[in-house]
C-alpha cells in the first residue's frame, strides 16, 4: 500500500467553535484518530473534536502509564514515558505503513507543551507530516480575561509551574507579562513565587478557558484546594493597567471637528480603487454623491448615505460642507478622478463660504487612463482632455478648443461625448477635427471600461459612427503620430518627428 500521512492537529483551548476550519476538515477526513488520555480513559481532546468525527473512523486511545507503574522501570519515570511514546509511535506507524491518514489530536497547539510533539519527533522523519496550529491556552486566557498580553516592545514569558520556586520568582520579576502553565499541584509554589517577585496583586487565575466550567479570578483569592491541571496564572500587559481612556468631549462652540474628503472611485470596481481612497471611504461617517456612484461603495450601517441627482453639484457640495461643519467626516464620491470634470472643483468653490472646514482631494484613476490602458498607450505623448458637454459652457467654446487641439496635433481624450439629450455633438466634433486631421487618424471608443459590458473599439476618425457612442463612453482621438499595430494595439510614440 501507499505511504500514509501524519497530521498533528491543534484543537484550541476547549471550545469546539475555536477549532480551525482546516483542523475540522482533517478530522472529518482522517482514517485514524489518535488521542492521549490518563488511565480513566476520558480525553479532553476527543471531547473537543467530537462534533467533527464521523462514523467508521479508527480510534487509537493512547493511555499514559500510571505513576506507580513507572517506579519499577530501570529508567525511572522518564524511561517509562519514553517507552510509552515509542510504543504509541509504532502503533501509529502501523497505520501509516498501510497508507492510512492519521490525525493526532492535541489540546491547544500541537507543539506548545503538548503530547503530540513526542509522536512528531519519532515519526515526522519517516512519513509525510503536517502540523496544524491551534489557539493556545495563553491566548484563550487573555481573551476571556479581556486584557492584552503584550503591547509594543513588551516581553511575554511562558513558564511551566513545575520549575523550582526561586527560578519562577526570578523569571517573573524580570518580565513584563507572563503565563504560568501546569498549575494543579504546583499552584501553591507559583503563588509564593509571584508574591516573592512582587507580582501577586497583578496576577490573574484562569481555569478551563472557553470551556463550560470556565473560571476567572484574582489569583491571590483562589483556594489552592481543587485547582485543576487545566488552569494557568496570567500577568497581563502592564500597559493595560496604566492606560486611562480620554474623556469624550463635545467640540467647543464654533469649533469644526469634521472634514470633507472628495474621493475618486476610479472607473469601476474595487480593483481600480486606490488604498488612500479605500481609507477615506472606510473612515467616513457620511457619503455624499450622485446616486449610482454612492451605490458603488459597499453598504455600511454605520454610515449615512446621501444620494442626489447628477445635476445638483453646487447643492451637493454645500450639503457636504454643512455636514462636516456639524462634525461629520464626509466622503464626497466621484467616478474616476474627482478633479477631472467632477466634484473637487465644486466642493472647493463652495468651501470659500465655509472657512475652517478642512477639504482634501483624494485622486482616482481617470477614465482616460483606463481606456488608454485597454487600448495600449495612445496617450504616450502630449494630449489634452476635453468635455464635449455644452451644459456648463457654450458650444462655440467647445468648438474653438477642439479646433485648437487639432491644429496643435494633440491627442484628445474626450469626456461626456453624448447623453440622452445630447446626440449631435459627436458628429459635429468629428467634422471639426477632420478639417485638420487625416481621416485615417486612429480613434478609440472605450465603453464602461472596468465594468460589466466593457468594450473597446478601435476605428478611424473618418469612419467614426456617432451611433456607437453613448453617455458611458470616452473617446481618444489620435494625433498624426498615433499608430495601430497589426494586433490592434494603439500607441503614440514618445518621439515627435
Amino acid at each position: 500500500m501507499g505511504e500514509g500521512r501524519l497530521y498533528g492537529v491543534g484543537l484550541g483551548p476547549g471550545d469546539p467553535e475555536l477549532v480551525t476550519v482546516k483542523a475540522a476538515r482533517l478530522i472529518g477526513e482522517a482514517d485514524v484518530i489518535a488521542y492521549h488520555a490518563a488511565r480513566h480513559g476520558r480525553s479532553i481532546a476527543r471531547s473537543i473534536a467530537l462534533p467533527y468525527l464521523r462514523d467508521g473512523q479508527i480510534e487509537e486511545l493512547l493511555l499514559y502509564p500510571l505513576t506507580t507503574e513507572t517506579t519499577d522501570h530501570p529508567g525511572g519515570y522518564q524511561g517509562a514515558l519514553d517507552d510509552f511514546y515509542a510504543g504509541c509511535a509504532e502503533r501509529l506507524a502501523a497505520h501509516l505503513d498501510r497508507g492510512r491518514t492519521v490525525v493526532v489530536l492535541a489540546e491547544g497547539d500541537p507543539l506548545f507543551y503538548g503530547s503530540y510533539m513526542h509522536m512528531h519527533k519519532r515519526l515526522a522523519h519517516r512519513y509525510p507530516t503536517e502540523v496544524v496550529p491551534g489557539v493556545t491556552s495563553v491566548s484563550a486566557a487573555s481573551a476571556v480575561l479581556g486584557r492584552p498580553l503584550v503591547e509594543r516592545d513588551e516581553v511575554l514569558t511562558v513558564l511551566p509551574g513545575t520549575l523550582p520556586g526561586d527560578v519562577l520568582a526570578d523569571r517573573l520579576r524580570d518580565t513584563d507579562s507572563a503565563a504560568v502553565l501546569k498549575l494543579g499541584r504546583t499552584f501553591g509554589k507559583v503563588r509564593d513565587a509571584l508574591a516573592e517577585a512582587g507580582r501577586l496583586d497583578d496576577a490573574w487565575y484562569v481555569e478551563r478557558a472557553t470551556m463550560g466550567a470556565e473560571r476567572v479570578a484574582p489569583l491571590k483569592d483562589v483556594d489552592p484546594e481543587g485547582v485543576p491541571y487545566f488552569s494557568l496564572a496570567l500577568l497581563a500587559s502592564p500597559a493595560g493597567r496604566t492606560f486611562v481612556p480620554p474623556p469624550v468631549t463635545a467640540p467647543a462652540s464654533g469649533e469644526v471637528s469634521g472634514e470633507v474628503s472628495v474621493v475618486g472611485l476610479g472607473p469601476a470596481g474595487r480593483p481600480w480603487l486606490t488604498p488612500e481612497a479605500q481609507e477615506a471611504l472606510a473612515a467616513a461617517t457620511d457619503l455624499v454623491g450622485y446616486g449610482p456612484y454612492v451605490d458603488r461603495v459597499p453598504p455600511n450601517p454605520r454610515q449615512t448615505r446621501h444620494r442626489t441627482d447628477n445635476r445638483v453639484e453646487a447643492e451637493r457640495a454645500r450639503h457636504a460642507l454643512e455636514l462636516a461643519r456639524a462634525g461629520a467626516r464626509v466622503a464626497v464620491v466621484s467616478s474616476g478622478d474627482p478633479g477631472v470634470f467632477a466634484m473637487a472643483s465644486a466642493v472647493l468653490e463652495a468651501a470659500e463660504d465655509f472657512p475652517g472646514v478642512p477639504v482634501r482631494v483624494v485622486p482616482g484613476l481617470t477614465a482616460a487612463q483606463a481606456v488608454a490602458s485597454r487600448a495600449g498607450a495612445p496617450l504616450g505623448h502630449d494630449y489634452c482632455v476635453l468635455s464635449l458637454s455644452d451644459l456648463l459652457k457654450p458650444w462655440d467654446v467647445v468648438a474653438a478648443r477642439l479646433t485648437a487641439a487639432a491644429r496643435a496635433d494633440l491627442v484628445l481624450a474626450i469626456y461626456n461625448p453624448a447623453s440622452r439629450s445630447r446626440t449631435w455633438q459627436v458628429a459635429a466634433a468629428r467634422d471639426l477635427l477632420l478639417e485638420h486631421r487625416d481621416p485615417a487618424t486612429p480613434v478609440v471608443i472605450g465603453r464602461n471600461v472596468g465594468g460589466d459590458g466593457e468594450s473597446v473599439t478601435v476605428t478611424t476618425l473618418g469612419e467614426l459612427d456617432p451611433g456607437q457612442v453613448d453617455m458611458r463612453c470616452l473617446l481618444i482621438i489620435g494625433s498624426s503620430t498615433t499608430r495601430v499595430t497589426g494586433g490592434g494595439v494603439v500607441y503614440t510614440p514618445r518621439r515627435y518627428p
